[in-house]
């Protein structure tokens, strides 16, 4: 489980051929099993291969997190706002406004049950077992940002694509400078959240 073919042939089949088959109309029930499964041997992989604990490391650097996550927030904000004002502007923050209690229980689960095994998948377990693999950095974190906009093909939107192809290299510098799968679940929690307040949850699949 630890050869680099292995590992290939793993990345290919899980980051690849996995995302691009749930764009065809086979049976939910029979994606989500292959999710579930495919979900169970990454946690096998962290733990019993890769040696992995999963702890809040002691020494994170909350200020200066805080300081950059926020710093891209209002950037994201800013555009976000303005996007969903010119295309379509009587869905700006309307869950927020109309629906407060779904909008809160939406993020709940979108934070819990989505974003963080999300990060588990495409920063914790890919940066430990593909990393070393790639000569240069920057065509790894490229490659990452990639494969975690390809798990997005499902939605069929262009946009969604390119969102989460910023989204994935934007986590992915955040994992690889602190190498915690809290803080990188955090800031893509705080974006995703916001995507659904400003109004552009339906495109991401969530009831509006």
């Amino acid at each position: 489980m630890k050869t680099k073919t292995y590992k290939s042939i793993e990345l290919f089949i899980i980051f690849i051929v996995l995302p691009v088959s749930f764009i065809f109309p086979y049976p939910p029930v029979i994606k989500l099993s292959i999710g579930f499964i495919g979900f169970l041997y990454v946690i096998y992989i962290l733990l019993k291969v890769e040696n992995q604990k999963f702890k809040i490391a002691p020494n994170l650097n909350w200020k200066r997190f805080w300081r950059n996550t926020l710093f891209k927030f209002i950037i994201i904000a800013i555009l976000t706002t303005i996007f969903v004002w010119i295309t379509d502007k009587p869905m700006l923050f309307e869950l927020l406004i109309n629906k407060p209690l779904l909008w809160v229980l939406l993020l709940f689960i979108y934070s819990v049950f989505s974003v963080y095994p999300q990060e588990l998948l495409y920063r914790t377990f890919f940066f430990n077992r593909y990393k070393n693999y790639f000569k240069s950095e920057s065509l790894f974190l490229f490659v990452n940002a990639i494969c975690f906009s390809l798990s997005h093909l499902f939605f069929k939107n262009s946009l969604v694509l390119l969102m989460t192809f910023i989204g994935g290299l934007l986590f992915a510098l955040t994992f690889n400078k602190t190498k915690s799968t809290l803080l990188v679940s955090i800031e893509h929690a705080i974006y995703g959240s916001w995507l659904f307040t400003v109004g552009m949850g339906a495109m991401l699949g969530f009831p509006t």
